[in-house]
């Protein structure tokens, strides 16, 4: 691959729906059962609890349909872009971590996609300043994913 092709901005930032729901039995399970039963697919997923309430952040293939039915089921949420970074090895999480230090950004919070092709692994972070994250990735050799490169 050429470095005019590192370069190049992926097709769309990566969504990220932050569903708020009571911390009770069994939301979660409902939550997933929704999206598999119209083939929207949990590429990553968090779960921030506390006593009362918790926070389900998740990236999905389909966008559109998990907004929908999101909307369709009446699930508050909220709607964020994360960078995400392809990584071959659980080593290069230090080269990251590293780049965004040298480029002086601040992470907000960060987990990984649950499956990728190919024995790779994939780094969603939501980032004080995610254009400036992905050019100093991109600096260092890392390939950056857009939306179009994980959904359907």
């Amino acid at each position: 691959m050429g470095e005019t092709t590192l370069r190049q901005r992926p097709r769309g930032p990566v969504k990220q729906f932050s569903v708020f729901t009571p911390n009770r039995l069994g939301r979660l399970h409902t939550l997933t059962t929704l999206l598999a039963s119209r083939n929207v697919h949990i590429l990553a997923l968090t779960v921030l609890d506390t006593t009362d309430s918790a926070i389900i952040r998740l990236v999905v293939d389909d966008p559109d349909a998990g907004r929908n039915l999101l909307k369709e089921h009446a699930f508050p949420f909220s709607e964020s872009e994360l960078l995400v970074v392809e990584i071959a090895s659980e080593t290069q999480l230090k080269d990251v971590l590293a780049a965004l230090l040298e480029a002086e950004i601040n992470i907000h919070y960060i987990y990984s996609f649950m499956t990728r092709s190919q024995d790779r692994t994939a780094l969603a972070l939501h980032l004080e300043d995610r254009d400036v994250a992905e050019d100093a990735l991109r600096n260092h050799q890392f390939n950056v994913l857009g939306q179009a490169d994980i959904s359907r």
